[in-house]
This record gives C-alpha cells, sequence and structure tokens, in this order.
C-alpha cells in the first residue's frame, strides 16, 4: 500500500507540475531555455528534432557533484542500475540498463569506443573514469548498434572528457576527503581520499588539455561478515589531449591516457575473509579529426588500447588485451529537411589465453534523418556488421517523431523499431574455459514509444514505453561450454522523467522506472527505482542539494549455501544532502557531503557490504 501511494504521488505530481506550469506560462513571460542539442544520431539536432528522450549531464551537473563517483552519478537515471554503485568503493558489479546486462551497454569516449577485449564480456570498467576530467555525459537508451555497433544494445554513454578554455592557461584543482564505514561500523576515521588538477588553455591554433585524478579509500570490508578487516582500493588517472586548428574548417587533436586502479577484495564463495587483489592498467592514445565543408562534415576518430589485469585468488589469472578501433564517417545536409550520416567501423581485439587470439570487425553503415517545417521527424539507419568468425549480419534502426506546439509549451510524441547484435568475446570464441568458436551474435529488438512534454525553461516530463527481446544469448551449456541459447529474454517497463523549475533558484528533477525481466532469475534488477533530485540556490554563492533514492523489489542468488538459491533482497531508500558554497566568488567552492543520512541498513548485493552514513567534504579551486 504504502508504494503504490508513492508512485501514485509521484503521477500526480508530475500531473501538477505541467499543470501549474502552463498556468505559469499566462501569468508571465518565460525565459526560454538554451536550444538543447544531442547527437543520437551524429548530427546535431535540436532535442525537438530528435525521436529519443536522451539524458543529458551537463557540466553544471558535474561540477555540482564533485567527489562523487562516475557509476554514482549515471546510477541516478531513468532505466539504469549499477549494482555495487552502492558498496565499498571499488565494488562494480554490473551495469543494467532497461532489463539488460553490462554488455549490451557501449561505453564511448570522446566519440571513441571503449572495451576491453580480455574481459568476458568485453565490458568497460567504469572505475577506470575520474569525475573531474568529464565535461559532460549523454546517454542515449535502447538499441543502437546501428551507429555505433557491437554492443548498443540497451544503451549508448557518450562521454566527452575536458576541454581546453579560451584563456592562454587556467586551471582546476579539487581535493576532498571523509569517512568510509557501513552502516553498523560507525567512527569518523578519515577513510577517503580524492585530488585532481587540470591544465588547459589555448595558445593560437593550438590548445592544449592536461589533467589527473587519484583515489584512495579504505574503512571498509568487501564482505559484510567481517567489520574488522579492511579491503582499500586505489586509482590515478592521467589525461592528454593536444589538439591544433589547422584552418577554419579543419582541427585535429590526438590524446593518451593511463590508468590504473588496485583493489583488495574477498572469497565470495562462503563469504571468507581473504587476501585477494586485483589490479588493472590500460593505455590508450588516439586521435580526433573534423573537417567542415560546405554542407557537410568529414570525421576521423581512432584510438589503440591496451589492457593487463590480474587477480591473485583462489583462481589466479592474468589478462592482457589490445584493439584497434576505427570510425570514419561524413555528414551532408541536402537541404534543411534531409541529412545522412555514412561510415564505416573498424575493430581489432586482441587477447592473450596461452596462444593469442584475435577478430576483426568491418562494419560500413548509414543513417538518414529526415525534419520536415510541420513537426514530423525520421531517422532511417543500417548497418552490415562483417567479422571475422561467423560472417555476416544486418542491423537496422526505424524511429519516427513529430512534435507540436501546444499553449504553453511544445509535445513530442516518439517511436521506435530497432534490432542490435552483441559479438561473442574472444574469451568466449576461444577462452581456457569453455570456449566455443562455433558461437553467432546475440541479437535484440527494442520497440519504444512515448511523450515528452517541454515548457521552456520551467517544464520537461517525458513518459517512454519499452519493450526487448533478447535472442540467441550466449549462456553455458552442458560440460560448462559456451553456446547460444534457445529461448529468449523478453524485457519490458516504462520510463518517466520530470525536470521542473518552478522558481528561477529552485530545480526538482526526477525519475521512476518499472522494469520487468522475463526468461531468466532477472538477479539484481528493481521492478521498481525511483530518483528525486531537488537543487535550491540559497544565494548567488550557496547551493544546497537534496537527493533521494528508492529501489524496490528485487532478487539474487546466495552463492554461500548450497543450490545457490533465490532469495528476495527487501526494498531501501537513500537520502543525501549537500551544499556548496563558494568561499571566493567563482574561485574556490568548498562543498559538503552527507550520504544516506539516516544510516540505512541494505543489501544491494547478497554477502557485500554497503555504505551507511558518510560526511565527505572538499574543495573546488579554479584558476
Amino acid at each position: 500500500m504504502i508504494k503504490k501511494r508513492m508512485y501514485g504521488l509521484w503521477a500526480m505530481a508530475c500531473v501538477g507540475f505541467i499543470a501549474h506550469a502552463q498556468q505559469q506560462e499566462s501569468e508571465t513571460q518565460l525565459q526560454e531555455l538554451d536550444e538543447v542539442v544531442v547527437t543520437d544520431t551524429k548530427l546535431a539536432l535540436n532535442r525537438a528534432q530528435s525521436g529519443k528522450t536522451v539524458i543529458t549531464i551537463t557540466k553544471a551537473e558535474i561540477v555540482a557533484a564533485q567527489g562523487l563517483k562516475v557509476s554514482e552519478l549515471i546510477a541516478r537515471k531513468s532505466g539504469i542500475e549499477i549494482a555495487g554503485s552502492r558498496g565499498r568503493e571499488g565494488s562494480v558489479y554490473g551495469v543494467f540498463v532497461r532489463g539488460g546486462r553490462g554488455r549490451q551497454v557501449l561505453v564511448l569516449i570522446d566519440g571513441i569506443r571503449v572495451n576491453d577485449p580480455s574481459s568476458g564480456g568485453q565490458e568497460y570498467d567504469l572505475r577506470m573514469l575520474d569525475l573531474s576530467q568529464i565535461e559532460s555525459m549523454e546517454i542515449i537508451k535502447g538499441a543502437a548498434s546501428t551507429l555505433y555497433g557491437t554492443n548498443a544494445a540497451t544503451a549508448v554513454i557518450k562521454i566527452k572528457t575536458k576541454t581546453a578554455g579560451k584563456e592562454k592557461i587556467s586551471a582546476t584543482i579539487g581535493s576532498n576527503l571523509g569517512t568510509n564505514n557501513t552502516a553498523e561500523n560507525r567512527n569518523s576515521n578519515i577513510a577517503n581520499f580524492s585530488n585532481n588538477i587540470n591544465l588547459n588553455g589555448t595558445l593560437g591554433a593550438f590548445n592544449y588539455v592536461v589533467g589527473f585524478g587519484q583515489r584512495y579509500a579504505d574503512g571498509m570490508s568487501a564482505i559484510e561478515t567481517n567489520t574488522n578487516e579492511e579491503d582499500p582500493f586505489s586509482s590515478f588517472n592521467t589525461d592528454l589531449k593536444l589538439g591544433y586548428a589547422i584552418s577554419d574548417k579543419w582541427n585535429l587533436s590526438v590524446f593518451g591516457n593511463h590508468s590504473k586502479m588496485r583493489t583488495e577484495f574477498d572469497e565470495s564463495f562462503g563469504n571468507i575473509d581473504a587476501p585477494y587483489v586485483y589490479t588493472s592498467e590500460q593505455k590508450r592514445v588516439g586521435l580526433n579529426s573534423n573537417y567542415s565543408y560546405g554542407k557537410g562534415s568529414l570525421h576521423v576518430k581512432g584510438a589503440y588500447s591496451e589492457y593487463d589485469s590480474e587477480s591473485v585468488s583462489a583462481f589466479p589469472a592474468t589478462y592482457e588485451g589490445e584493439n584497434w578501433v576505427m570510425d570514419i564517417y561524413n555528414t551532408h545536409a541536402f537541404n534543411e529537411q534531409w541529412q545522412t550520416v555514412i561510415g564505416v567501423n573498424y575493430i581489432d581485439d586482441s587477447a592473450q589465453f596461452g596462444e593469442g587470439a584475435d577478430f576483426r570487425i568491418i562494419d560500413p553503415y548509414i543513417n538518414v534523418v529526415y525534419t520536415a517545417p510541420y513537426g514530423v521527424n525520421l531517422s532511417l539507419g543500417g548497418r552490415l556488421n562483417n567479422h571475422s568468425e561467423y560472417g555476416s549480419h544486418f542491423v537496422y534502426n526505424v524511429n519516427p517523431s513529430y512534435h507540436f506546439d501546444l499553449k504553453g509549451g511544445s509535445m513530442k510524441v516518439l517511436a521506435s523499431y530497432a534490432t542490435s547484435y552483441i559479438t561473442p568475446s574472444l574469451t568466449q570464441l576461444f577462452g581456457p574455459f569453455g570456449a566455443n568458436p562455433e558461437l553467432e551474435p546475440e541479437e535484440n529488438r527494442t520497440i519504444e514509444g512515448g511523450v515528452e512534454f517541454a515548457n521552456g525553461n520551467k517544464v520537461r516530463a517525458s513518459a517512454v514505453y519499452f519493450n526487448r527481446k533478447e535472442e540467441n544469448y550466449i549462456t553455458f551449456g552442458p560440460n560448462f561450454t559456451n553456446i547460444n541459447a534457445e529461448n529468449t529474454i523478453d524485457a519490458q517497463g516504462m520510463e518517466l522523467e520530470l525536470d521542473w523549475r518552478p522558481l528561477e533558484k529552485l530545480r526538482l528533477s526526477t525519475n521512476y522506472t518499472f522494469t520487468e525481466r522475463k526468461g531468466d532469475l532477472a538477479i539484481r534488477l528493481p521492478k521498481h527505482a525511483l530518483n528525486a533530485h531537488l537543487d535550491y540556490s540559497l544565494s548567488q554563492r550557496t547551493q544546497i542539494l537534496f537527493d533521494y533514492e528508492y529501489t524496490g523489489d528485487r532478487v539474487d542468488q546466495d552463492f554461500n549455501q548450497m543450490n545457490y538459491p533465490v532469495v528476495d533482497l527487501e526494498p531501501f531508500s537513500l537520502f543525501d544532502i549537500r551544499v556548496n558554497h563558494q568561499i571566493i566568488q567563482n574561485k574556490l567552492t568548498g562543498y559538503v557531503l552527507v550520504a544516506n543520512i539516516f544510516n540505512e541498513d541494505y543489501t544491494e548485493v547478497i554477502g557485500f557490504s554497503t555504505r551507511g552514513r558518510n560526511v565527505l567534504v572538499g574543495l573546488r579551486l579554479q584558476l
């Protein structure tokens, strides 16, 4: 009954907020938002012309959230669950979007895909990222393999790193420290530290960005049964980006990144304290070239990456992988209504399993976007996946939408039918355990439909229904051999989002997600999830932020008992409060974060610890 009332109140609030905003339109002249541009089609489109409800995490939002992990910020968005993001620092057990699994999510950094070819699921480890080095993020949900290739089945997380300012030199320096303990093991020890620095500038046609980030945390055990032992986590990131404007039409940049992390962990089977250690190192170099001509532009994006990981445990292993990726595409506007994207994507993945193993992918693709002056929009595209192991596979998308004006705002109606694919990983094809070189790609089909209402800078609200089908997914068969499953996975749900500014100084952002997955156990996937964020500017210098997070009923498997029984997990609610204050206006900002205010004791993953009430204090200096 309580849950039903909560959802009912949320729905009534959405309706009331929209109605109130429309009434306000007739009473006062609204200040319109700057044009919101999204790039889900690789073209810069006004949000009203996009057939998606793209989530944009702005620079201002990232600055206001300094001190958080990337996974914590992303997990607060609709339709996204990151298991482990609320646990001990260094714990990430899966990124689940729209009822999918981690390998169905693609991460792009500055437009270039990143994934570890030596990992079992080709996933990218979000622990390798430092929020302080990120400019903005864009999350495209739904099947997107037509434009982005393999793994883009449930979401594409597009990360834009820091860019150079117009000054010859500018710097941002940040540092914070805080407590790090569970709800039961309360102490005031300082056990969480992070530091970062970013230098950037522009000298004529040349620009540069240099960044460094470092994190360290201890004070908590990986398993919840041992409160006296600590499993520390540490990481560092170094980034370098150099750009040159060859002409007004052509700019070129090269970049390098070195990231490393180390985390201690315990034996999960039986919840036994153990001196296990996992280390991982990533090195990336690449280039970005953009050339504009008349009504079009040519883009060349490429990178070479190396991944080295080691697990010192009851099953010790080392992992070495490297990949080359290249995406070359051309955008062209025939007129104000018709635009196209034509490109080819190249991937060369390799890994060491005693002997070397590799595969290559060459994918040509095309996408056509039509934006009519009377509100009709259409995105239509296809991709031919050519894989060195299993041959060819075709995917496509059809994404119509229609926007029209209303009294006090505008409405967008959208629909989408898209297919995606996930290539078998090198581990599944050639690895030391259960390898099967005859595997076919996993296939995904997604249907979406929804509406989005916008009213200047007062209200943006959306409701989207999604229906996904997974076929040919890879699982274990007889003798623990990887096989393509005969059954299918069906997932469906609803995502509701609201961004409301009732006052110039007050903003409320909230989202609710219902997710239902059938065909397997659907472990760690809540059916109901709710997030709310309240941002109030007490003055020009002081900002107060409240965050509420509700995670509903879900199940998990208990690997500490015989036959691994399925266990129901209780829902939980978390409240955070944060104060950001400009000590020196536009120069020095201090902040205090109190997370899990009511010291909620909850389970996220059976057997593993979660954070209780903790305090984080930090400074950010802008020079």
